[in-house]
């Protein structure tokens, strides 16, 4: 199911500011070269999560699944001066073509490539967050949600990813494995009080969620 209209989605981007050359060659590389080029946050994603980064100003942003580096780098323009963004893949192919372009880019000193397990490395993190995106395996997601909100400042923010899921949490019978799990987590953060929370129907649904 198409959640935003094509022709609405090409409309919002026509008056979106354009992406950077950089972010431009990640996208047209991953779409002609990625088995699950879908994956990719894209034009109108990408300015959004840029757009959130610049007003919350974070100084530590944590990124839950990397792919090919284009979510964070749109996140990493929004970093103070003496800021950093940590970011997580567990394919070891997709965290060398990150790597690539991460080198090529401004913030090359200000992003660190983790490369493994998530649920273990975050852990192993000492930071403090003020900023986090989760965009990895569904079936994970209310367990990195655990793991990041105790570690997330007060009146940090959270972003998830695809917690629509290509609309399969709108049917009356939830049938993919993914879908569930989403829907799960959805219902998980509906049920806290401790948050803020704000469900866009922008691309495959992202959830913003602000601790109190």
């Amino acid at each position: 199911m198409e959640i935003v209209d094509p022709v609405v989605q090409q409309y919002a981007e026509k008056y979106t500011s354009t992406e950077d050359n950089l972010l431009q060659e990640i996208a047209r590389f991953t779409i002609q070269n990625h088995p699950h080029a879908q994956m990719l946050s894209g034009h109108l994603q990408g300015k959004f999560l840029e757009m959130v980064s610049h007003m919350c100003r974070p100084r530590r942003i944590l990124e839950i699944g990397t792919f090919t580096g284009y979510s964070a780098l749109c996140l990493a323009k929004g970093l103070q001066a003496d800021g950093l963004l940590h970011t997580i893949e567990v394919r070891e192919e997709d965290a060398r073509t990150a790597n690539s372009y991460f080198a090529r880019s401004f913030f090359e000193k200000k992003i660190i490539l983790h490369v493994g397990d998530a649920l273990n490395i975050i852990g192993e993190l000492t930071e403090t967050w003020d900023l986090v995106f989760i965009d990895a395996d569904k079936e994970n997601y209310i367990n990195y949600f655990n793991l990041v909100l105790p570690k997330l400042r007060q009146n940090g923010f959270i972003l998830a990813d695809n917690v629509l899921f290509h609309g399969q949490v709108l049917e009356k019978e939830i049938i993919g494995k993914n879908a569930r799990s989403i829907q799960a987590f959805n219902d998980h953060i509906l049920k806290r009080t401790d948050i803020e929370r704000l469900l866009l129907p922008v691309r495959d649904g992202l959830m913003l969620i602000r601790k109190r």
